[in-house]
């Protein structure tokens, strides 16, 4: 039930193994889903690209450059559910995991938001070798799901851990991907992202440095698990197809777009770093140098999530986020109960790697009964993957 309807890339790349992939495309098109065979070059010296295209849903492809498409690691990444690569080679793991863009396959990987599913396949010694071990543990801590290889002939007459595991389990592996990854479907979802600019004149303004990142790839990511999203965000970074994009610039304008849809909303994500302060008279015009230094009184700007906290409706989810320094822990802790909060994520935006204009992110994510969860520093959407894992949690348990 799960594959039904799933739009599955299948990556095959260059190992012996190469020929179970056939099952496995075979078993994913049994269950319903719409299967995009992708072969890499090396693939094409196991297997042939006609026996792929016979059994799955399109003609399988083989390169970047002969597609009908200007750009089809990006269509194929853009429209998939789920990738799966069966199996996965040395060199592919460690093209995925150090962003090595040298086939279709491996842009695919790195152009896909949908999740992944890595099967690796290769010889013992190369399988236990220290540096396809770290390029494994990096894919898991990016939140891509690791089918481990089992153990029994390989090629060459040798015998050990290295085998592809069996095409069941790894279609089984994959339908348990989908199957979690809809678990907001039927819930609409509010998330703010990126920092408000309060302006002082035309030309100037107060602000952050918040990239909106973390608030897309919640977003990107609520969509992917099924729900009707709407994302109230000040940057124009692009989001995931099917969410509601509301673009603002000041705090008051981002209270209005939330406030005008809370009521209607399921679960309120308020991921964006909403200014604090903001001038207290703008400038109609640009403050000119010669005119001397200005003086900028502040005022304070609406408190959004605390206003959120106050009329939550019955059965609504409200996740704030704290982006801060020193004991991150307690100010979130306070946070979470001043404002009426069900779970926070705290992240301390000085440490290395973490929080604004980065990639990656550390958090903590506190809830009811001193709930607490550590995030490592992982991929911002593997984060947000773990928030929403929170939030489902947290309903699931009300």
């Amino acid at each position: 039930m799960a594959l039904e309807g799933r739009r599955v890339v299948l990556g095959v790349s260059g190992g012996i193994a190469a020929y179970k992939a056939v099952e496995v495309c075979r078993r994913l098109g049994d269950g319903g889903a719409l299967v995009s065979p992708v072969l890499t070059p090396d693939a094409l010296r196991f297997v042939g690209a006609l026996t792929f295209s016979a059994v799955a849903a399109e003609p399988a492809r083989t390169s970047l450059w002969d597609a009908p498409e200007p750009s089809p690691h990006t269509t194929l990444g853009r429209r998939a559910d789920l990738v799966v690569v069966a199996p996965a080679t040395a060199r592919v793991l460690a093209a995925y995991a150090t962003g090595l863009s040298d086939d279709l396959l491996v842009a695919t990987l790195l152009a896909t938001r949908a999740p992944v599913v890595v099967c690796p396949a290769m010889h013992t010694e190369m399988w236990e070798s220290p540096a396809v071990q770290a390029n494994v543990e990096t894919l898991r801590r990016r939140g891509v799901t690791i089918v481990e290889p089992g153990e029994g002939h390989l090629a060459g007459g040798d015998v050990g851990v290295g085998r592809l595991a069996e095409p069941e389990d790894i279609v089984a592996a994959c339908a348990a991907v989908l199957a979690g990854t809809q678990d907001l479907a039927g819930l609409r979802v509010l998330v703010t992202a990126g920092g408000t600019r309060e302006p002082i004149d035309p030309v100037r303004y107060v602000g952050n440095r918040s990239s909106g990142k973390q608030g897309h790839a919640l977003a990107d990511e609520a969509a992917a698990r099924g729900a009707t999203v709407t994302l109230v965000t000040t940057t124009a970074r692009p989001a995931a197809p099917g969410v509601e994009v509301v673009r603002v610039e000041t705090a008051e304008e981002m209270e209005r777009a939330v406030a005008s849809r809370s009521d209607a909303s399921d679960v309120i994500v308020m991921a964006a770093a909403v200014a604090d302060f903001r001038p207290k008279a703008v400038a109609d015009a640009k403050l000119k140098k010669a005119d001397g230094v200005p003086e900028v009184v502040l005022e304070p700007t609406p408190d959004i999530l605390a206003g959120l906290g106050r009329r939550k409706p019955p059965g609504q989810t409200l996740v704030g986020f704290a982006a801060e320094t020193g004991d991150v822990v307690a100010a979130a802790a306070d946070k979470l109960s001043r404002k009426g909060l069900d779970l926070i994520v705290a992240n301390d935006v000085s440490a290395p790697g973490a929080g604004f204009e980065h990639d990656t992110n550390q958090v903590v994510i506190l809830g009811p009964s001193r709930m607490r969860q550590d995030v490592p520093l992982s991929d911002k959407r593997a984060v947000a993957r773990t928030v929403l894992d929170a939030v489902a949690s947290h309903r699931r348990a009300r």
